[in-house]
């Protein structure tokens, strides 16, 4: 049986990610990168799905754990009886892709017991596995191979590797396991001492550059370590969770596979390491975006994978159970056939942020953007799956027409000096302006009081909160404060907000799910729009709250069973923890006084 989500750690090396239960097992790695076949699946299973166990054999009287500061190194410290010991887990960034785990004897002797599960092909394929020599293994399957190396001689019974061993104060015993190409030589392993050292100092170095955010700045920069933790090295593609199918309702079907690149996740992920100055991160991003995305502009998708792949396609893993028996378990995302017309306004509003914040103009987006910018002008009225990519079939969703009118309005606002540039400024200006006609016309509820989810609909939806956070309205203005108010009073659950209400929306899926975190960091910042600084910051310090003793989050949350949902950790709610504080910040900031 898994782990709750919210007792998973997180491992990473920018390729890929690693989970580890509060019990030593990490029960969640894909290699060799994000959207690999899982080698460990229990998360979805049980351990003969693959898993890699590592704690005391006798009762542990306590344990605690931490990540080494500011980085991604986690120290596991356990008390037993007889001694005391600690664990410390890390995947080494650079080149090669690895788990490496290091136990220490701290105070007496403890007793510790290794078993590795290995199964290929998300917990399907057995490998072959062989002893190299005394101290290595190879688990081969199909094109994959995996070595362990260990100080300490391993053992084979029934389909698993494993040891019992005594660590005493000083000593220290280390395993490690690597993934290679399986036609290639084994290929020798690392020096670990010097990957443990460089793999420190590069994760401190990066979080060092995170400028200062007063009483927050802990907490942004936990949450900055793992957005870049979920970006892809090699492309600077950046997936919007490192699982999938983790449900949003436990026993349901609303479990999704998260380990792409969303066009809106990664474009608010982009913002997000811009406004904390990380502009090597954006212009990464920014080269993935416009390779990505380049053609034409009637085929850019939603989502793509960590180089820019296309074909997603969605099928279920009928031999996993399911994480709690929720089915079926989805590889591949339908979802980025989708039309979804917001993702034109998130990126133009990224890319208008890049250039504000002093990126340096790329000469293709301005090619993409006229290609892009007229076929977006012919759609527009179209209905659409929405920011929520719904299964139940397309509406005219208001957010959808807002972010539209988003993606004019920041293109009439990059207008250049030229002449021709100023005419198709103007241009855009008077189709942003039409967009804004019909949402303030056909958005309404029918006593034109506030803003709904779709045209023609009376339900509410938290996206609408983007209204405001857009500029699309001013945060005060009437009809938008009635919407707020609708929000409120119909999507609140316990001081947090549901994205929509699925009992009665029809998104084309079975009724029920958490609390959507995002939604309620953007409660949040609306509150701060509208002044109400001690609202916004209590509801924030909430939402902190609810992050585990790491400072991870996942995509939802179960008020009544106070427990998390959904794929974790999600960089929605870990972008909604730098924004919001960093509004907050700024608010408390006396006008034009030097923050941070």
């Amino acid at each position: 049986m898994p782990a709750p989500i919210e007792d998973y750690a997180l491992l990473g090396n920018c390729r890929s990610a690693a989970l580890v239960s509060r019990d030593g097992s990490i029960d969640w790695l894909c290699l060799p990168r994000f959207d690999a076949p899982a080698v460990f699946a229990a998360l979805l299973g049980n351990e003969e799905n693959g898993r890699w166990r590592l704690a005391p054999s006798d009762p542990v009287e306590s344990s605690t754990r931490q990540y080494l500061e500011d980085s991604l190194i986690l120290e596991t410290v356990y008390s037993t009886a007889s001694g005391r010991a600690r664990v410390l887990d890390l995947m080494p960034l650079g080149d090669t892709n690895s788990v490496i785990r290091i136990v220490e004897g701290l105070a007496g002797e403890t007793s510790f017991e290794m078993d590795l599960v290995l199964r290929f092909d998300y917990g399907r394929s057995v490998p072959w596995v062989e002893k190299i020599d005394l101290l290595t293994l190879s688990a081969v399957a199909g094109p994959d191979r995996l070595i362990l190396s260990s100080s300490v001689a391993t053992h084979a019974w029934d389909h698993h590797t494993g040891v019992r061993f005594r660590v005493a104060a000083g000593e220290r015993q280390v395993f490690s396991l690597r993934h290679q190409p399986s036609h290639l030589p084994v290929q020798p392993d690392c020096d670990l001492d010097e990957a443990f050292v460089h793999t420190l100092n590069e994760w401190q170095t990066f979080a060092g550059r995170c400028p200062d955010v007063g009483r927050y700045s802990a907490q942004v920069r936990r949450s900055l370590i793992t957005l870049k933790a979920m970006t892809y090295a090699p492309t600077g593609g950046i997936v919007a969770a490192v699982t999938t199918s983790l449900p949003e309702r436990v026993g349901g079907e609303r479990n999704w596979d998260y380990r792409y690149c969303w066009l809106r996740d990664a474009t608010m992920t982009l913002l997000a390491f811009m406004n904390l100055g990380y502009f090597d991160e954006a212009q990464a991003w920014r080269e993935w975006l416009l390779r990505s995305v380049a053609g034409n502009p009637e085929q850019m998708q939603i989502m793509y994978g960590l180089a820019g792949e296309r074909d997603l396609q969605e099928y279920d893993l009928p031999w996993l159970a399911g994480y709690e028996h929720s089915q079926p378990v989805r590889v591949g995302n339908a979802a980025a056939g989708q039309h979804q017309l917001d993702i034109y306004g998130e990126v133009a509003d990224a890319m208008t942020q890049a250039i504000k914040g002093g990126l340096p103009r790329h000469p293709r987006s301005a090619a993409i953007a006229r290609l892009i910018l007229p076929y977006v002008e012919s759609i527009w009225r179209e209905p659409d799956e929405g920011i929520w990519e719904v299964r139940g079939g397309p509406q005219h969703f208001v957010h959808s027409k807002v972010m539209a009118w988003v993606a004019f309005d920041r293109a009439a606002s990059l207008a250049e000096t030229t002449e021709e540039e100023l005419d198709r400024s103007k241009h855009y200006r008077r189709v942003a302006d039409e967009i804004h006609r019909e949402v303030c016309t056909k958005g309404l509820d029918p006593s034109g009081e506030h803003f709904v989810q779709a045209y023609g609909s009376s339900e509410m939806d938290a996206s609408l909160l983007q209204i405001a956070l857009t500029g699309f309205l001013p945060a005060d203005d009437p009809r938008f404060v009635r919407t707020l108010e609708q929000i409120e009073s119909r999507l609140q659950k316990n001081g947090l907000l549901l994205r929509y209400d699925s009992d009665s929306c029809g998104d084309g899926l079975s009724s029920g799910e958490g609390t959507f975190l995002v939604c309620s960091f953007w409660l949040a910042d609306v509150y701060v729009l509208q002044g109400r600084h001690e609202q916004a910051d209590a509801l924030y310090q909430r939402l902190l709250g609810l992050c585990n003793d790491l400072g991870l989050l996942a995509e939802q949350y179960d008020p009544t069973g106070q427990r998390m949902l959904g794929n974790f950790p999600q960089a929605f709610s870990h972008i909604g923890i730098i924004n919001t504080a960093l509004n907050l910040h700024k608010a408390q900031c006396p006008a034009r006084a030097r923050c941070g």
